[in-house]
């Protein structure tokens, strides 16, 4: 057996009845759906459940699997502590899982638990679940989503199927997460122009089981949109790859300010042109190789002496036919590395450290991969796919106030005693100089309100 149907489904607390205490009722449309969702997951008579949920223990570059034999929770914290539940854990698929991704290089396990009780994302679906089932539960395997690329998250649904296949395993996935959090100006999270936009797109990929179609949004879109369930909806999307599956869009709403999506999916056949990660992954290897011949020589040389690094673990020497700007120049420079739209690492140096601009850009694409504290080092097999800046600055300047300043024009130093804190200019979401200021602080641990001096730089950008 294999993953014999999913359902893709929200979380607000809210629509439990317990919570809501009648305020459900503004959701009445999302719950008929969601006992029509759950009662089609029934009649299929799973053994166990996977549920992936936004709201499991999470890191940025690891998939938790909860573990051990079982686990419970309650709405406590929704002021709700009866409606409470306990759980039998499917122990022997979740090792399964874990061992699968572990030959296949994808970074998940049952390593690093922090809350073993279950989340809300994984509560609300099993409210309406219980109600279906009207007797005990499947077992359950509980996991979490991560920072990691939509690739990655598809992947790991990939690998489901598989390790449900290989135990005879019959299983349902459940793939748990809200749409937008920002469709209305009263919600509780305000409004964006994207957040109606991606509710909007998200349904019709959905409804139609479109699932190549996920990997087109971009992740800065996503971030805007204030979504929840995309990592969720795409590793549902990896478990049914391969498969021609019969989809169902029952309900979608946003009264609340956050979008309700529900739709089913029942896989009838196997359908070799909906292997839709060998699709995207040719397409991934078109645009990289459209890149790479673009590529200007700065850019050039930041890619090759990183990938030299990671092949001979020394760095490369500057080539002698390196331009002359390069060799007979010294200059700051940053690396900056970006990987399906995400930053992936960025390092630099505000005045050179090195003989030359080139020997600087070797030293901090470099670091950039190995070093920036914000992120676990680059893996080998992330390296095709990782986009490169370099930016070269020119020697700052000290100004007298911020009128000096445009955060598209200027990058921005701030300094307060040994703190010192840089900004690059013209940085997606950095609009005024205020952010620019706010964000440099930020960086240096420098008060909001400390006063600073200030310097200024331009920067020469090769992308």
């Amino acid at each position: 057996m294999a993953v014999v149907g999913a359902i893709m489904v929200p979380h607000p607390p809210l629509i439990v009845p317990e919570v809501g205490k009648g305020g459900e009722k503004q959701i009445e449309a999302t719950s008929k759906a969601y006992r029509e969702a759950a009662a089609f997951i029934a009649e299929l008579r799973p053994e166990t459940l996977i549920i992936s949920s936004p709201h499991s223990v999470m890191y940025s570059d690891w998939f938790h699997i909860s573990p051990g034999n079982g686990a419970r929770g309650s709405f406590s914290q929704f002021r709700a502590p009866n409606t409470a539940f306990a759980v039998r854990y499917d122990s022997e698929l979740a090792e399964a899982i874990s061992a699968s991704a572990g030959k296949a290089g994808i970074p998940a396990g049952t390593a690093g638990e922090r809350d073993p009780s279950l989340d809300h994302g994984t509560m609300v679906p099993l409210y309406f679940l219980r109600e279906a089932f009207g007797e005990r539960l499947p077992k359950i395997v509980r996991i979490g989503l991560s920072g990691l690329p939509l690739r990655e998250h598809y992947r790991l649904g990939m690998l489901i199927a598989e390790a449900c296949d290989s135990l005879g395993r019959r299983a349902a996935f459940i793939g748990s997460g809200d749409l937008s959090h920002k469709l209305q100006s009263y919600g509780p999270y305000g409004f964006a122009e994207e957040g109606p936009v991606y509710d909007e797109r998200i349904m019709d990929v959905m409804g139609r089981a479109a699932f190549g179609e996920l990997f087109d949004f971009d992740e800065a879109f996503c971030d805007k949109a204030a979504e929840c369930g995309h990592r969720s909806f795409v590793m549902l999307a990896g478990a049914l790859d391969g498969k021609a599956v019969e989809a169902h869009k029952l309900s979608h709403e946003g009264v609340t300010g956050v979008g309700y999506g529900i739709c089913t999916y029942l896989p009838v056949s196997e359908d070799p042109g909906r292997r839709f990660l060998e699709v995207y992954d040719k397409k991934l290897d078109n645009k990289i190789s459209g890149q790479r011949e673009a590529e200007d020589e700065y850019v050039k040389l930041a890619r090759t002496s990183l990938e030299y690094y990671y092949r001979y673990r020394t760095p490369m020497v500057l080539p002698q036919d390196a331009p002359s700007a390069m060799r007979d120049t010294k200059a700051g420079v940053f690396v900056s590395l970006h990987e399906f739209g995400r930053l992936r690492g960025c390092i630099g140096t505000i005045l050179p450290v090195t003989v030359c601009t080139g020997e600087e850009i070797i030293r901090n694409a470099i670091s950039a991969a190995m070093h920036d504290p914000r992120f676990s080092p680059v893996r080998e097999d992330e390296l095709k796919t990782l986009e490169y800046s370099v930016d070269v600055l020119s020697e700052p300047e000290d100004i007298g106030s911020e009128s000096e300043l445009d955060p598209k024009k200027y990058g921005v130093i701030v300094t307060k005693g040994g703190r010192r804190g840089l900004l690059l200019p013209d940085l997606d979401g950095v609009d005024t100089v205020s952010q620019q200021i706010s964000i440099a602080k930020q960086k240096a641990g420098i008060g909001k309100w400390e006063n600073v001096k200030l310097s200024r730089f331009t920067v020469t950008r090769h992308k």
